[in-house]
C-alpha cells in the first residue's frame, strides 16, 4: 500500500475517555471508567466509535494527537450494530477519515488499524476471515471483519483499508484457530452497517427500526447446545428465573442449537415488550417459562444534554 500517510491518518484518531455512574445499569459489567479510540468522520469533528464505551456516560472526553483535551457529548448509540457516536463541543480541527467500502474489503487482503498515536503506531494487519459474529450479550451481526495480529489497543480502533478510507471498528479481542493453530485476533464492525443509519443516529439518537425483544440472557454455544452462563442484574431473564447452567433448547415451537438460531428466533417473536415462552433443561429437569421481554435501552441512562 504505497503512498499511505499512516501517520496523518493516525492523527484523525482520538483518544477516548467516558465515566459511567456507578449505579449504571452497564456498569457492573463494563465497568464505570472507560477508555478506547474514536475516529473523526466527518468536518465537524464528530467522532465513531464502538459503542460500549460510552453506553450510559455521562462526561466523555477527546484527546487529540497534539495533546489538545476537548469535552465530547455522547450523541447515539445503536446497539444492533454496536456503533457509537461523539460530537466534540469544542471546535476539533481534525481531518476526518473518509468512509470506505467494506465489502470490498476481503480475506487474504492487507489492511491497517490505527489507534491513537498516544497508544500505539498503526499496525499492518491480514483480513483472515467474513463472517457472521453471535456476541453472549444478544448481540448478532453478519459479515464481521477478522483481522489478525490482534492490536493491543482495539476498542474504538480505525480499521483501514488500503486506499486509506475507514473499513471498520475495532470492538473485540478473539482467539481463533486458522491452519490448527490458536491465534489472537481482533473482530471488527463493517462500515457499511452505519451508512443507511448514520443521518437518524445524528438527528434522532437512534435509528427507526423496531426495538428488539432483549432477555437480558448471557449465552454460550457448546456442542449444538445454547446454555445460560449468566443473566443481567434485574433483567427480564432474571425475573422469569433464568439461571446460570439452564440449557435452552426451544424459543417459542423452535429448537435452537446456535447462538445465531437463537438470537433470530427471539427476535421474530415481535417488538420489545413480547411475551417470549423459552424450553429449558435445568438438572434434567424440563422447564417451560415466558419471559417479558423488555427494550434494552429503557433500561439504559440518558446522556445529559450540554
Amino acid at each position: 500500500m504505497p503512498g499511505l500517510d499512516l501517520e496523518g491518518i493516525s492523527r484523525s484518531v482520538v483518544k477516548l475517555r467516558a465515566e459511567v455512574p456507578e449505579d449504571a445499569f452497564t456498569a457492573g459489567v463494563l465497568g464505570s471508567q472507560r477508555t478506547g479510540n474514536g475516529v473523526v468522520i466527518n468536518s465537524d469533528g464528530l467522532v465513531l466509535t464502538i459503542g460500549y464505551l460510552v453506553t450510559e456516560a455521562t462526561d466523555v472526553w477527546l484527546t487529540t494527537a497534539d495533546e489538545r483535551e476537548l469535552v465530547g457529548h455522547p450523541l447515539a448509540y445503536d446497539q444492533v450494530t454496536g456503533f457509537g457516536l461523539v460530537l466534540p463541543l469544542e471546535k476539533a480541527d481534525i481531518a476526518p477519515i473518509p468512509l470506505g467500502r467494506s465489502a470490498e474489503l476481503q480475506p487474504g487482503d492487507q489492511a491497517f488499524v490505527a489507534s491513537s498515536p498516544e497508544f500505539a503506531e498503526p499496525q499492518p494487519v491480514n483480513v483472515f476471515a467474513r463472517r457472521e459474529f453471535a456476541g453472549a450479550w444478544e448481540y448478532l451481526i453478519e459479515d464481521a471483519i477478522f483481522a489478525a495480529p490482534a492490536h493491543s489497543h482495539w476498542s474504538g480502533a480505525a480499521l483501514i483499508d488500503g486506499e486509506g478510507r475507514l473499513a471498520g471498528i475495532g470492538s473485540l479481542l478473539v482467539r481463533e484457530l486458522t491452519a490448527g493453530e490458536e491465534i489472537k485476533a481482533n473482530m471488527f464492525v463493517p462500515i457499511d452497517l452505519l451508512k443507511p443509519i448514520l443521518q437518524e443516529l445524528l438527528t434522532r439518537g437512534r435509528a427507526s427500526r423496531q426495538s428488539r425483544p432483549w432477555l437480558g440472557v448471557y449465552a454460550a454455544e457448546m456442542t449444538g447446545k445454547i446454555y445460560v452462563t449468566g443473566v443481567a442484574d434485574g433483567g427480564p431473564a432474571q425475573m422469569a428465573d433464568i439461571r446460570e447452567g439452564d440449557l435452552i433448547m426451544r424459543v417459542a415451537e423452535h429448537d435452537v442449537a446456535t447462538l445465531p438460531d437463537f438470537y433470530r428466533r427471539l427476535w421474530a417473536m415481535g417488538p420489545a415488550g413480547t411475551g417470549v415462552p423459552l424450553t429449558a433443561i435445568r438438572g434434567g429437569t424440563r422447564l417451560h417459562l415466558n419471559v417479558r421481554s423488555v427494550d434494552r435501552g429503557d433500561l439504559l441512562k440518558r446522556p445529559q444534554a450540554h
